[in-house]
C-alpha cells in the first residue's frame, strides 16, 4: 500500500532535511506505530504519504508510492477544520466524494458516535475545546471509510475517556500509521514498528515486542516514549510564598506549580485565558493578581512582563517569520534570547520559520517567547504536547526550575505524567 524508496522532504529555505533516506514498504492490513525524537520527520513523513506536500512549499528526492485512498488526523485539528458547524464538518469528505444524500447524514452520526462526540448536529466548531475539536476531525477522517489511516498523535488533546474512545474507534481500522507518544494504550492494536533516526533513515523496523527489551531501553533513554520507564519526580524546593492571580477558588502562588484538570470542555483553556488576561471573565468574578486585578484591561507590554502565557496550540502566538525573530519581538535583549534557544534546545533552528517545526519545536518555541520578557506568573495550556521523552523532562525540569526560582507555574493539562512529576498542588475541573 505504501512504498517509500530513499525518500526525504526539505521545507523551503531550510538546509537541513525534515526526513531523509527513508526506505519502507507497508502492505494493506497492516497497523504500524511510527516512532523517533522530536524532530526526526514523524509529521512530516505522515504529510507526505496523505500527499500534502506541495513541490511549491519544498524539495522531494526518493521515491513515494501510495495505493489507496488516505485519511488523515493531524496533531492540532483547527489546522484542518472547515466547516463552522459540527455535522457539516463530517460530511464535507463524504459530500466531495460523491456519497448519495440519503447515505451522507447516517454515515455523519454513526462516525460521530464512534469517537464519542456528544453534542448536536448544529454545534459550532468554534465552541468546542480542543480535544472535542480533536474527535470531531477524527470522525470526518473515519466517516469515508478510508483505504488507509495516517493518524498524527490523535489523542494529545483528549482527556483517558477521549483516548479510550478513540483507541476503540481505531481497532476497526485495517490499515493505519500512527504517531503517538503515550503508546501503552495502543500497543494491543500495533502489528509492526517503524523507528526513525534523526539523521535520517529507518533505525529499526519489526516487532512492537521489542520495546520491552534491550532496544525499547535504549530508546527511553534517547528521548523515546517507551513503556515501562517511569518519568522523574520533581517536587518544589519551598514553600509557596504570595498569591500571584487568582479568580474564583482558583490561585496560584509565588514557588508553587499548580496543575488544574478535567475532562474536554470543562473549562480549562477558558480559565487560561482568564486567569492569562488575554479576555474578560466569562461569568461572575474579577481576577485578582499581586499587581491590582483585571489584568484583561493592561496594555500587552505591561501583561507580558507580569504574566506570559502559552497557548494550546502553539503557530497561534507565531507572528514572525523565523525562531530567532520570535523571540527577539518586544525587544528582548541578544542573550536572553541565545540563553533561550540553548536551553530549550532550539539554536540550531534560530534561521527557521516557526510553521516548520515539529510539534515538539513548536511546544518549546512557544514556551520560549513566553519566558522572553521574564515573567512572574506563567501559565501554560498542554505544556507537554507533542514533546519526545527526553524534550518532555527537560521541559518539566525547566518549569520545576522556574517554580523554585520564585516564578509561579499554572498548567493546563491531561498528561497524568505532568501531575506526577511537577504538581505541587491540583485542582480538578
Amino acid at each position: 500500500m505504501i512504498q517509500l524508496n530513499g525518500y526525504g522532504w526539505r521545507h523551503a529555505g531550510r538546509r537541513a532535511w525534515a526526513v531523509r533516506g527513508v526506505d519502507l514498504h507497508i502492505d494493506a492490513g497492516e497497523r504500524v506505530l511510527l516512532l523517533g525524537p522530536s524532530g526526526a520527520g514523524k509529521s512530516t513523513l505522515l504529510a507526505a504519504v496523505a500527499g500534502l506536500l506541495p513541490s511549491d512549499s519544498g524539495e522531494s528526492e526518493g521515491e513515494l508510492d501510495v495505493d489507496g485512498r488516505a485519511g488523515v488526523v493531524f496533531q492540532d485539528p483547527q489546522s484542518q477544520l472547515v466547516m463552522s458547524r459540527a455535522g457539516d464538518e463530517v460530511a464535507f469528505g463524504l459530500e466531495n466524494l460523491a456519497w448519495p444524500r440519503e447515505r451522507i447524514w447516517p454515515r455523519v452520526e454513526e462516525a460521530l458516535a464512534r469517537v464519542g462526540f456528544g453534542y448536536p448536529l448544529d454545534r459550532r466548531t468554534s465552541e468546542l475545546s480542543g480535544g472535542e475539536q480533536q474527535r470531531l476531525v477524527l470522525a470526518g477522517a473515519l466517516a469515508p471509510r478510508p483505504d488507509l489511516l495516517l493518524l498524527d498523535e490523535p489523542t494529545a488533546n483528549l482527556d483517558p475517556a477521549g483516548g479510550e474512545l478513540v483507541r476503540r474507534a481505531l481497532s476497526s481500522v485495517p490499515t493505519m500509521v500512527l504517531v503517538e507518544h503515550r503508546i501503552e494504550r495502543f500497543l494491543d492494536l500495533i502489528t509492526r514498528v517503524v523507528v526513525l533516526s534523526p539523521g535520517g533513515g529507518v533505525r529499526f523496523d519489526g516487532q512492537p515486542s521489542v520495546l520491552t527489551g534491550r532496544l525499547g531501553a535504549q530508546l527511553a533513554a534517547e528521548g523515546v516514549w517507551v513503556p515501562g520507564h517511569p518519568m522523574p519526580h520533581r517536587p518544589a524546593a519551598g514553600e509557596p510564598g504570595e498569591t500571584l492571580a487568582a479568580y474564583k477558588d482558583v490561585a496560584v502562588r509565588r514557588g508553587e506549580a499548580l496543575v488544574v484538570t478535567g475532562p474536554n470542555g470543562s473549562g480549562k483553556t477558558s480559565l487560561a485565558l482568564t486567569l492569562g488576561g488575554l479576555r474578560a471573565p466569562l461569568q461572575a468574578g474579577v481576577v485578582v493578581t499581586a499587581w491590582g486585578d483585571r489584568p484583561h484591561r493592561w496594555r500587552p507590554k505591561v501583561l507580558a512582563r507580569r504574566i506570559g502565557s502559552v497557548f494550546q496550540n502553539p503557530e497561534h502566538q507565531f507572528v514572525t517569520s523565523s525562531v530567532r525573530s520570535e523571540l527577539e519581538l518586544g525587544g528582548t535583549p541578544v542573550a536572553r534570547v541565545t540563553e533561550l534557544l540553548v536551553r530549550l534546545r532550539l539554536e540550531h533552528l534560530a534561521a527557521a520559520n516557526p510553521f516548520t517545526l515539529s510539534g515538539g519545536e513548536a511546544r518549546r518555541l512557544s514556551v520560549a517567547t513566553a519566558l522572553a520578557s521574564r515573567p512572574a506568573l506563567l501559565i501554560l495550556d498542554e505544556p507537554t504536547f507533542g514533546q519526545d521523552r527526553r524534550t518532555w523532562v527537560e521541559l518539566v525540569d525547566l518549569l520545576a526550575s522556574l517554580r523554585d526560582e520564585g516564578h509561579g507555574i499554572l498548567a493546563m493539562t491531561h498528561d497524568p505524567e505532568v501531575v506526577h512529576a511537577l504538581a505541587d498542588r491540583t485542582v480538578a475541573l
